[in-house]
């Protein structure tokens, strides 16, 4: 007996998208099954949310047809893609935050009674009613802004459903998530699938495609490279149809030659946005020569700390030292110029002026020194272009016109390329480097890693905050926990595992033996806590 054929839900046929200097999408082709999970995989800048964002209607293809369960269709907007049920989750989330989840969930929808009111008590119950057939429990009154960025995810998803979508476009859905939650959405993803749901899933990890797509479709620099089974393709093999080249999971370093000390915390408290302790009493030393990683669940005053380092944040009592200098006081001005570097969390609200081409972010921290200023303050744009161009080339940039790119047309891997450059070519001798693979695909975090590797080997001290607890056991040469805004203890990379780190973001202090090697360590001069 033949199999039966399965319909496609959606067929994407030569699709070309042009925008000045960059050929997005180059005769690409999509086929995704019905009731599938289907992964769309590339590079920063390969083509990916373009190409959805065509099927979502905010962008028209310049060429090429698009067809929905067997029937070419005409989407020139996201009223055309709604009628269609097609949905789509973005990375960067479209809530408004003084809104409570059942006002943002009914927004343009919104149900009036005879007289105009608007009357939200049954919109709510249908909220939850919703949310809770799907496993996405949200309190409908709360505000968004006091909910988690997890939270906030489920809205959006909820947004869709209850505008009836059964074809979901997902993108990055896991970039501003934290472990937990990401494992959390995969169940969500399952029981989507199991409603009748198809899922389209853009994401650079690979861990993530394994654990949730059965295909995967590869775009690589804007063409098609082909779609696989996923459970028949090894995560060494999408990589490498991903990138052109065989990636390194494994970061290659030698041994950390620890020097003096660049950085010392003493009992730091730092007070949060809700006008409580963010950080509580912290202390932490970085030396010159290593990556020191602060692991810890999103929350746990991480961001304070970092934002208290930089000057963006007063201290409410401790001390900041950087080579050996009192900086607690000190203007953001002058910490950069003392010598830190800082890759922040959010690169679009700290590390980049958006509407600013390459190369004018390339010296916003440096626009003074003569190379690119005279006395007058008149700036040297000639050399200002030249030495953008170097870090272009240096730093495997992609920007299509080059350093007069504005950074808001680059992909996200590529304007954190444009941070880090900026900041190495500072020489800082205290790097502090936040999130800074959030939301980029394997080739970008291998340079990225490699990078601030060459950092700590030229001599500087390198403090790393991530959430992803691969890339602090690989990247570091040491690693704090820190849980409600302190350090829990401090233990070797080498010693460390995922569940000996993970007891310890979760508050319960290392064991009496590492406590002891701590301790030696400290007495010989290798950290302090």
């Amino acid at each position: 007996m033949p199999e039966p054929v399965i319909e496609m839900a959606i067929e994407m046929v030569d699709i070309v998208k042009i925008f000045p200097g960059v050929v997005a999408n180059d005769k690409v082709c999509l086929e995704v099954k019905e009731g599938e999970i289907h992964a769309l995989l590339g590079e920063n800048g390969a083509g990916k949310s373009t190409l959805m964002s065509i099927l979502f209607g905010l962008y028209e293809a310049d060429s090429g047809k698009i067809k929905i369960r067997g029937k070419e269709v005409s989407i020139t907007s996201p009223n055309d893609a709604a009628k269609l049920g097609i949905g789509m989750v973005h990375q960067h989330f479209k809530l408004v935050k003084n809104f409570t989840v059942t006002e943002n969930i009914v927004l343009g929808l919104e149900p009036k009674d005879r007289l105009g009111n608007l009357n939200l008590k049954k919109e709510e119950k249908k909220v939850k009613e919703l949310s809770e057939r799907y496993g996405l429990e949200v309190d409908p009154r709360a505000k968004i802004e006091n909910i988690t960025v997890g939270m906030q995810q489920r809205v959006e998803i909820l947004k869709i459903l209850y505008r009836n979508a059964d074809i979901l476009i997902f993108d990055e859905p896991s970039a501003v998530l934290t472990p937990q939650e990401i494992d959390e959405l995969l169940e969500i993803f399952q029981r989507l699938k199991s409603e009748g749901k198809t899922i389209v899933l853009i994401t650079h990890k690979l861990r993530e495609i394994k654990a949730a797509a059965s295909r995967c479709t590869v775009l690589r620099r804007g063409k098609y490279i082909g779609t696989v089974n996923v459970a028949e393709t090894s995560e060494d093999e999408l990589a490498e149809m991903m990138v052109g080249h065989s990636v390194s999971f494994k970061i290659d370093k030698k041994p950390s030659v620890p020097g003096d000390v660049v950085l010392q915390i003493k009992d730091l408290t730092v007070i949060g946005s809700k006008g409580v302790p963010a950080v509580q009493k912290l202390s932490l030393d970085v030396r010159a020569g290593e990556i020191v990683g602060v692991a810890g669940v999103d929350g746990n005053g991480q961001a304070e700390l970092v934002a208290a380092i930089s000057g963006l944040l007063p201290v409410k009592s401790g001390s900041i030292f950087l080579n050996g200098k009192d900086i607690t006081r000190m203007s953001i001005y002058h910490r950069n110029e003392s010598g830190i570097g800082l890759v922040p969390e959010d690169r679009h609200k700290y590390g980049l002026v958006l509407d600013f081409r390459v190369d004018e972010n390339i010296i916003l921290k440096s626009f003074r020194k003569p190379r690119y200023s005279n006395r007058f303050g008149f700036l040297n744009f000639p050399g200002i272009y030249r030495h953008a161009e170097e870090l272009i080339s240096e730093f495997d940039i992609r920007a299509g016109r080059g350093p007069a790119t504005l950074a808001k047309s680059m992909s996200g891997g590529n304007q954190q390329k444009v941070i880090i450059a900026r900041e190495i070519d500072l020489s800082p001798n205290l790097l502090v480097v936040s999130q800074p693979t959030r939301g980029l695909d394997v080739g970008a975090i291998e340079y990225i890693h490699r990078r601030i590797v060459e950092e700590r080997d030229k001599g500087s001290a390198v403090l790393l905050v991530s959430f992803e607890l691969d890339e602090i056991l690989n990247l570091c040469d040491r690693i704090a926990a820190v849980s409600r805004g302190s350090v829990v203890g401090i233990v070797p990379a080498a010693e460390a595992d995922e569940r000996r780190i993970g007891a310890m973001m979760a508050g319960v202090e290392a064991d009496a033996e590492a406590g002891a090697k701590a301790g030696q360590n400290d007495r010989e001069g290798n950290l302090h806590v």
